[in-house]
C-alpha cells in the first residue's frame, strides 16, 4: 500500500512514472499555446524555397523534416493525437472488458460458456493484420485506429476479471445481499464491483501504453489519418522520404516521446499493482 495513501507516490518509480505522465499531458492540453507554428505548415526561406531537412536551430528548435514542417511543433501537437487515443481506447477497452468479465463471472453457465468462447476467438484473431485490414477497409483516419484497438485488446481484461469474480461470488457479503432480495446488478456493480477496482485501474494503465503503441506502429505503416499529426505519423514520413538513419533530429524526437510515455504509465502500472495484491509489497 502506499505510504502516503495516493496511488503513484508509494515509490520512487511512481512519482517520476506520474510526473512524466502529467508533464505529456500537460503539454498534449496545451499544445495550441506551446506550438510555435502549426504542425502541418510548410516553411519557406526568403527565395521562397522550402526550408527543408533544416538541422535544430533558434528558429526551428528540433529542425524541420523534408517537407519543411517545424518538427517541435509536430512532437507537442503529435502528443495529443497519440495519448488521446491511448486515453480514449483504453477506456473502451477497460469498460469492454471489465463487463464482459463481471457478467460471465457472475451468472456462470451458459452465459459464462458463450461469453469465453467469443473471448477465445478475440484472442485467437492476430492483432496487426486484424488491425490493417480493418483500417484498410475502414480507411485511414484516428477514430478508425480506436474502433480497431478497442475490438481485440479487451480480452485480457475480460479474463482477469472473470477470474477474480468467479472467487467473490463465493463469498459471504455476496450471498448476504442476494439473501436480503438485492438485484444482481447491486450485487454485480455495488458489492463485487469495488473489490476488483484495483485490478481495473491497473489494467486502465496497461491499456494505455498498448494503445499508444498501436497507434504508433499502425501509423508508421501509413494507416495513421493523413490530416492529422501524431509520433507515430513521424516515424512514417521519415520512414518513406529515406530519412530515419540520416535526420536523428527528426527520428528521435518522436521516438523518445513514444519510449518515455510508455515507461511513465509502467512505473504507474508497478504501484496499481501493489494496491491490486498487496502481497507484492512484502
Amino acid at each position: 500500500m502506499s505510504r502516503g495513501g495516493v496511488p503513484g507516490f508509494s515509490s520512487r518509480s511512481g512519482r517520476i512514472g506520474l510526473l512524466l505522465f502529467c508533464g505529456f499531458g500537460l503539454a498534449a492540453l496545451a499544445a495550441d499555446w506551446i506550438a510555435p507554428f502549426d504542425a502541418l505548415a510548410i516553411h519557406y526561406d526568403a527565395a521562397h524555397a522550402v526550408v527543408r531537412m533544416q538541422k535544430p536551430g533558434l528558429t526551428h528548435l528540433l529542425g524541420t523534416n523534408y517537407y519543411g514542417r517545424d518538427i517541435f511543433s509536430q512532437v507537442v501537437v503529435g502528443a495529443r493525437v497519440s495519448i488521446g487515443v491511448g486515453l480514449l481506447s483504453a477506456a473502451i477497452i477497460v469498460f469492454v472488458g471489465t463487463n464482459i468479465g463481471l457478467v460471465s463471472g457472475y451468472f456462470g453457465g451458459r452465459t459464462d460458456a458463450l461469453l469465453m468462447r467469443i473471448t477465445d476467438i478475440a484472442f485467437g484473431i492476430p492483432f496487426f493484420p486484424f488491425a490493417i485490414l480493418l483500417v484498410a477497409l475502414l480507411r485511414p483516419s484516428i477514430w478508425n485506429i480506436v474502433v480497431t484497438i478497442s475490438c481485440l485488446l479487451w480480452r485480457s481484461v475480460a479474463r482477469v476479471v472473470r477470474s477474480q469474480v468467479l472467487s467473490l461470488r463465493e463469498r459471504a457479503f455476496v450471498r448476504a445481499a442476494q439473501v436480503a432480495g438485492a438485484s444482481h446488478l447491486r450485487v454485480m456493480y455495488v458489492h463485487i464491483f469495488p473489490n476488483i477496482l484495483p485490478m481495473v485501474l491497473l489494467y486502465v494503465s496497461i491499456g494505455i501504453s498498448y494503445a499508444v503503441l498501436a497507434e504508433a506502429s499502425l501509423s508508421f505503416l501509413g494507416f495513421g489519418d493523413p490530416n492529422m499529426t501524431s509520433w507515430g505519423s513521424m516515424l512514417y514520413d521519415a520512414y518513406v522520404t529515406g530519412s530515419m538513419s540520416r535526420a536523428w533530429w527528426w527520428t528521435l524526437p518522436p521516438g523518445i516521446c513514444i519510449t518515455l510515455f510508455v515507461v511513465s504509465v509502467f512505473l504507474m502500472a508497478r504501484d496499481w499493482e501493489v494496491i491490486a495484491n498487496p502481497r507484492l509489497a512484502a
